[in-house]
């Protein structure tokens, strides 16, 4: 019995170590991914045609700011001196792009946590949110939150998983006239939110989240993604043959797929499969029920002005899918235009341990949202205020 328990105690040991030795490894690798892009000037994701200039002009939408750049303002105020220190920083800083979607065991993040708040700083950080989002888009990051907690008691790591691991920054000062955003960092949640007057730009954003539908523990019942995932699947279905060969990149779905995740604002990206342009007037509203279902996670007003404009695009727009069509298919797909990318992708199995199978899953899901040539972060709004204003 006494060898036995030695022998346990040893793998023990062994399994210990080897998990260091990967996270270290891990830290390292999207450390020097990171650096590498972060060296690298902002030019934002363009086709290999170039960037196209004279998108995104400043103009007035008529929808009043006011209310985000209030709660900022009162979030601010509840931070003591020294959390300021971490969570402020110049309209320009290298923070914007300072995110990823891991885990905490592997990326260090800026700010200052929900974990760390004290309840009024909690209920003030939520109020920015709520004024930022829509009454969807906020339940949703909640719900996200929420299967960190479900990672944590699958894996007995309160130290990489925690629902309250998500950590806010705020670049440049509130203003209903200058420049400013904030952003929130966290595992499988990012959002990046520039606001100049009363234009937003909400991207990128990184939404995912495992397991998608969680079945014990704190949040049992707690679902994610299920209309992204059943609308794509149904529009693809619904194409003709000849228009499935021409969106489908690959029938096989072996690997991860998305392309603009963290460290990648600067990816060549040309469009792909399938035009969209003359597709039928019930596919076209298909897909544009598909969109909304990102764009709507936008606060109400803003959302409909982004979606004019993805619909002013709406010739230059292509769909491009990889994995069959089987109703419990695996898949990715990408909706591409000059103002908008959408990535869906079912990843393999990383967090949920004891499941043999490590490939791709329904119960793993990473969406990704970027403003494709150089307005990602309000890049390009930014700079057309600097030349003007200064």
């Amino acid at each position: 019995m006494k060898k036995l328990r030695i022998l346990m105690a040893m793998v023990l040991c062994i399994t210990y170590c080897q998990t260091k030795a990967q996270t270290r490894d891990a830290r390292t690798y999207f450390k020097q991914m990171e650096d590498k892009a972060l060296a690298e000037k902002f030019q934002g994701i363009t086709t290999s045609d170039g960037k196209i200039e004279n998108l995104f002009p400043i103009s007035a939408t008529g929808i009043s700011t006011k209310f985000i750049t209030g709660a900022a303002k009162q979030f601010l105020s509840s931070l003591d001196q020294e959390q300021l220190g971490r969570t402020t920083y110049p309209i320009e800083d290298l923070e914007w792009r300072k995110w990823s979607n891991v885990d905490n065991g592997i990326y260090t993040r800026q700010g200052v946590s929900l974990k760390e708040m004290d309840q009024k700083q909690k209920n003030l950080a939520f109020d920015l949110m709520q004024e930022s989002l829509s009454a969807k888009g906020l339940q949703l990051s909640r719900d996200i939150m929420k299967t960190d907690q479900t990672l944590a008691e699958l894996n007995n790591r309160t130290d990489m998983f925690d629902e309250e691991l998500y950590f806010f920054t705020v670049m440049g000062s509130p203003s209903q006239t200058e420049p400013w955003g904030w952003q929130l960092d966290g595992h499988h949640l990012v959002i990046n939110y520039f606001v100049l007057g009363d234009q937003i730009v909400m991207s990128p954003v990184f939404m995912g989240g495992e397991p998608i539908i969680t079945t014990t523990g704190k949040y049992a019942g707690n679902t994610l993604f299920q209309d992204e995932q059943n609308l794509g699947l149904s529009l693809m279905q619904s194409l003709s043959p000849e228009q499935q060969k021409e969106a489908t990149l690959s029938k096989e779905k072996k690997h991860n797929s998305n392309k603009g995740e963290a460290s990648k604002d600067n990816i060549v990206l040309d469009l792909e499969g399938l035009n969209v342009k003359n597709l039928s007037t019930n596919v076209k509203t298909a897909l544009l029920f598909l969109i909304e279902q990102y764009i709507s996670n936008m606060r109400e007003g803003h959302h409909e002005i982004k979606m004019e404009e993805i619909k002013s695009y709406w010739d230059e727009t292509w769909f491009a899918w990889i994995g069959n069509t089987t109703e419990d298919a695996v898949f990715y797909y990408r909706i591409h235009s000059p103002v908008i990318l959408i990535e869906f992708d079912h990843q393999g199995v990383v967090g949920v341990p004891n499941v043999k199978d490590r490939g791709p899953t329904r119960n793993h899901i990473h969406t990704v949202v970027r403003t494709p040539n150089g307005n990602d972060y309000g890049k390009d709004l930014l700079k057309q205020h600097l030349e003007t204003s200064h």
